[in-house]
């Protein structure tokens, strides 16, 4: 026996035995370290399983925390095929309740998939659907709680509040510019399964959803609630190609209402094309501003100091030709001799063409570049306009006098309301917003929250009185006086702007518009109202906005707790207009005296005796012609 390869033989077999092990525990030592994430990953999807609970999407909330968007508690679908052990029973009894074909029901059920969401079919069931199928108690199918987004008021703000996808998404408005706050982090109930996918009878955890952040929004329910009722009435009276209002706080920035027509039922989007689901109106539609553009024209001439509203004159023919156009005034015949502060009172064309010549186009674009033309305001909401100004190279005589008052150029309804804005609130430019904060949903502190943000400083403290001014006078003594509310100070412009189609004016064919605020010595709203075509009606902005605009401040004036003011500028009334006469104070008088002042009321007496101990409405205020003043006696 040869003892000598014996040794050699076993020396090899140990050695091949020592490499084996020591590439084993290399391998172990390798998986443990370098793979073990890896391995413990597959592990766990092959052990584990998690059935989601989806987190409720945050509140929108008015700004005096009023709900706007909220979530009704609805039940989902989801099926773990694995665990199905009848898959024809389950598919066939599952199609007959939710009403659709078994071939799909069954594509679901036997997907190579550990969990499966049956989608569309399986979400937001009724309570009725939900019991039928709990009924069953199927091998592998599970009824999971599921938020469903609700909007308590349906059409109102539609296009601000935007909607939610099928998976709790936002699609659009602050739905979708504010989605990850909104959005919560889902939780599971969490258990474990053989290789095969079947439950194993151990203790299962449950990990709670985080529901997403509230949203608190400028917006004042009851305004906007207004401003929609007042939208409703124009578009029933007037059929309107388009029609919208938005209301905002000149002081700040902060957007108090704002809504358009066509709208939306935010729970029922499906319904409605995409255009209209869209296009919020009030910050996309572009297009020709008209005469309530004058006023940036006004305010940047005082500005420069090359009018006097109150000593200059310009004399009105009715027209104007400037190279080679005749330019027209609305008053064909024209206005005569005018001061500066009448010009506007008369939303006189001619007399802003003058003002545009005075102006000159390097100064004239100088000012609309400072008050925020032909850019977006920085809204925070999607899908802003920019608008279209000419360039200053493009920029000739005709051009120049047409921007002057308001033709020639496209903005958007809330470019105008931020530069008006600017010239009625000492002359400091804000950048709008609607997102008053973010508040987290279990302790409502603030997170977040916007302020104020001042972008420029445009104009003098003094011409924006003197403009604010002279608005006041347009609404008591001019065009703008259908929004005239007595007992208040209200300053505003009309416009009516021929609209345009493929570089072509459209004839009979013109948006309506006013903006205007209130009180006009210390504005605490500015509304803009602008129809588009109505129907039957005089084409004028002060025919058909401005009565709108004074509904809308009626409203604004109590629930803004906004005062009565003795001041008021008297009201220049037509022979069409209601008359309103200011109630004399007639306490401590006798009676004979007092029927002498009240010759232009109506009067009623309660109790007896001969002096007057108190009366109503209270002295100094404005009140209808032949309507009822009480007097009190002693």
């Amino acid at each position: 026996m040869n003892y000598e390869k014996i040794y050699q033989r076993s020396k090899i077999f140990i050695t091949l035995i020592i490499c084996v092990f020591v590439a084993v525990i290399i391998k172990i030592f390798y998986i443990q370290f370098f793979k073990y994430k890896k391995i413990n990953k597959l592990a766990d999807d092959l052990w584990n399983r998690d059935l989601p609970i989806m987190a409720d999407r945050g509140l929108i909330l008015d700004r005096n925390g009023k709900l706007l968007a909220g979530n009704i508690t609805t039940t989902s679908l989801i099926v773990v095929p694995r665990q199905i052990k009848d898959k024809e029973y389950t598919a066939k009894k599952l199609s007959d309740i939710l009403g659709v074909s078994y071939s799909d029901i069954y594509k679901h059920i036997t997907k190579n998939t550990s969990i499966e969401r049956i989608h569309p079919e399986g979400r937001s069931l009724s309570y009725d659907i939900a019991d039928k199928i709990n009924e069953l108690n199927l091998d592998g199918v599970y009824l999971l709680k599921e938020g469903k987004r609700y909007y308590p008021y349906k059409e109102v703000l539609s296009h601000v509040l935007g909607y939610v996808g099928i998976d709790n998404q936002g699609l659009s408005g602050i739905e979708s510019y504010y989605d990850k706050y909104l959005m919560g982090i889902d939780g599971a109930i969490k258990y474990l399964s053989d290789g095969k996918g079947k439950r194993l009878n151990i203790s299962e955890s449950y990990h709670e959803p985080y529901n997403g952040m509230n949203v608190v929004l400028t917006i004042d329910l009851d305004l906007q609630l207004a401003i929609e009722n007042e939208l409703d009435v124009a578009v029933s009276k007037y059929s309107p190609e388009h029609a919208m209002i938005l209301a905002m706080n000149p002081k700040s920035g902060e957007i108090l209402a704002m809504a358009s027509r066509p709208n939306f039922d935010s729970n029922n989007y499906k319904d409605y094309d995409i255009e209209t689901i869209n296009r919020n109106l009030p910050i996309w539609m572009t297009y020709e501003p008209g005469s309530t553009f004058k006023i940036i024209s006004y305010a940047s001439a005082i500005e420069e100091n090359l009018i006097n509203i109150f000593d200059d004159t310009f004399y009105d023919s009715g027209s104007v030709k400037v190279s080679g156009s005749t330019l027209h005034c609305w008053k064909h015949e024209g206005h005569g001799l005018q001061t500066y502060l009448e010009v506007l009172q008369n939303s006189c064309n001619p007399g802003f063409v003058a003002i545009g010549q005075k102006l000159g186009k390097e100064k004239l674009m100088e000012y609309i570049d400072k008050f925020g033309f032909g850019k977006k305001t920085g809204v925070d909401l999607s899908g802003e306009g920019k608008g279209i100004l000419f360039t200053k190279s493009k920029m000739g005589e005709l051009e120049l006098a047409t921007t002057a008052f308001g033709q020639g150029i496209s903005v958007t309804p809330i470019q105008q309301v931020k530069a008006v804005s600017a010239v009625i609130n000492g002359g400091y430019l804000y950048t709008p917003f609607i997102v008053k904060g973010i508040e987290d949903s279990y302790s409502h502190e603030m997170v977040l929250e916007n302020t104020k943000k001042l972008e420029n400083k445009v104009i003098s403290e003094e011409t924006s009185n003197l403009v604010r001014y002279a608005l006041e006078t347009v609404v008591a003594l001019g065009t703008g006086h259908n929004a005239y509310l007595e007992n208040y100070r209200i300053g505003g412009k009309t416009g009516t702007a021929q609209k345009v189609s493929n570089g072509i004016y459209m004839e009979g064919n013109y948006i309506l518009s006013f903006i205007g605020f209130m009180p006009a010595d210390d504005p605490e709203i500015i509304v803009y109202v602008a129809i588009d075509h109505p129907k039957n009606t005089v084409q004028y902005g002060g025919t058909v906005s401005a009565p709108i605009a004074k509904n809308v401040f009626k409203s604004a004036a109590k629930i803004l707790n906004i005062k009565e003011s003795k001041d008021v500028i008297p009201k220049e009334y037509l022979w069409l207009d209601e008359k309103y006469y200011m109630v004399p104070d007639v306490t401590g008088l006798k009676i004979k005296e007092a029927k002498k002042l009240l010759n232009n009321f109506q009067v009623k007496y309660v109790g007896s005796g001969t002096n007057i101990v108190k009366q109503t409405p209270k002295a100094d205020t404005m009140t209808k012609e032949n309507g009822i003043v009480m007097v009190y006696l002693n």
